[in-house]
């Protein structure tokens, strides 16, 4: 089961680290910090970064959740195993498997890539393709588009990379022309 261990946000690359030194393989069958690339723009170069997706949380894979979070007392900034009241709680099948196929098994979200045809945002490739309805806002210049995703039982807006690659006003058939529909 994929549990969520709520840190302060800035820590959880420490709390990854301290969970992978201080818990036993089997307790802790894995530890991961989903992230997203981004493009930022240093020194006249576009340059790739790797950032938090959910920041200040950390997901843990158990079948041991009771010794997890005994297990986890030990670790110095975790503030909670994130669950309803007093229990627990795993996140959803369909929590998990929009996470895999978002960010894979590797838990990278890559850049998308896409066009805005009037006012239709379309992405061409990328985890976004097909997802263009979860999209809140974009910024162009930034690269980013802001996401609204049910997650932790509840809406969070996330930031991942976007970059528009061309915009036009709409022209007849074109969603039908860009989009292969």
């Amino acid at each position: 089961m994929w549990y969520v261990i709520q840190v302060r946000t800035g820590t959880e690359e420490n709390i990854l680290a301290q969970c992978g030194k201080k818990i036993p393989p089997a307790v802790l069958e894995r530890i991961f910090i989903p992230y997203y690339e981004e493009k930022k723009h240093i020194h006249n170069e576009w340059i790739v970064q790797r950032k938090v997706l959910f920041p200040g949380y950390v997901f843990a894979v158990t079948e041991e959740v009771e010794k997890l979070y005994e297990a986890l007392r030990s670790v110095i900034g975790v503030t909670k195993l994130i669950g309803t009241g007093k229990e627990i709680v795993p996140i959803t099948e369909k929590e998990k498997q929009f996470l895999l196929e978002f960010g894979g098994e590797e838990q990278l979200v890559e850049m998308s890539e896409g066009i805005i045809v009037g006012d239709r945002t379309i992405i061409l490739k990328g985890p976004l393709k097909g997802k263009e309805g979860m999209i809140r806002k974009i910024d162009r210049h930034k690269r980013k588009a802001w996401l609204e995703v049910e997650m932790f039982g509840r809406r969070q807006e996330v930031q991942v990379g976007l970059e528009i690659v061309e915009k036009r006003k709409e022209i007849a058939g074109a969603s039908s022309i860009c989009c292969g529909m």
